[in-house]
């Protein structure tokens, strides 16, 4: 245990990406998501952050035997409110990296871009690297109907009306430079919390690029999906468009 811990340690002094993974009763998921992950990554630069959202399953148990397993998966629990957003920002303030991946519980996520996503960032100078569903090579497999229909329109309008450089400004996968979330103040405590910081961070004049990408629908597992859901999408959409052309 003395020995796994002085590596962990060793380990952190050198990483420059932290994935960050939100988990809330994801036993069915957490292991396979995260060895799915391991095998796309540069575990010299790359540490795993799960977060373990008030689970009352063995989500928690799970992750720590696999962080005993993996020098470079760590387990955190969320000591604040219960929630996606919440979640996350617990996985930031203990990141060590550089940039932040969010990457959901449910192998949703593809991470074969990882690498890709880290490159473009680090190499070109962008803050914000979108995983895009809606550009050519990327692509939405399974999942509610409704839910595809909606980022599919948010996603490709916003992209025409404000000129923000990603067709998929809903999508949750997105690689950004940990100083954003230092310096843009978010509200929303769902999902629609990617979107809104990608939308103000756009505004800020931070600089986003794109990198197209599959989502697959969850095969285990109870979703999380929910259609009251989208209406912090809905708002954060007219923000942002009456932001742009001069209404706010």
């Amino acid at each position: 245990m003395q020995k796994n811990n002085l590596k962990k340690k060793d380990l952190l002094n050198k990483i420059k990406l932290s994935i960050v993974i939100p988990a809330r009763n994801e036993q069915e998921n957490i292991k396979e998501t995260v060895e799915f992950i391991i095998r796309y990554i540069d575990k010299k630069n790359t540490e795993i952050i799960i977060i373990n959202d008030h689970s009352e399953d063995k989500t928690e148990e799970i992750a720590r035997e696999i962080s005993e397993k993996y020098e470079n998966v760590r387990v955190i629990n969320n000591e604040k409110s219960p929630g996606f957003a919440n979640a996350i920002l617990s996985g930031v303030e203990a990141a060590k990296g550089e940039y932040i991946l969010p990457i959901m519980a449910d192998m949703c996520d593809d991470p074969k871009i990882i690498k890709e996503m880290f490159k473009k960032a680090e190499e070109e100078n962008f803050d914000i690297v979108c995983g895009s569903r809606y550009v050519k090579g990327g692509g939405k497999i399974g999942g509610p109907k409704i839910q595809g229909f909606f980022s599919t329109f948010v996603g490709k309008s916003l992209y025409y009306l404000i000129g923000i450089p990603t067709h998929d400004v809903s999508n949750a996968y997105k690689l950004y430079r940990k100083e954003i979330f230092d310096n843009i103040m978010i509200k929303e405590k769902g999902f629609a919390f990617s979107m809104e910081i990608t939308l103000k961070a756009y505004f800020s004049g931070y600089k986003i690029s794109e990198i197209p990408t599959f989502w697959y629908g969850r095969k285990k597992g109870k979703s999380k999906f929910k259609l009251s859901k989208t209406f912090p999408y809905i708002k954060l959409y007219f923000w942002a468009i009456m932001k742009k052309w001069k209404f706010l």
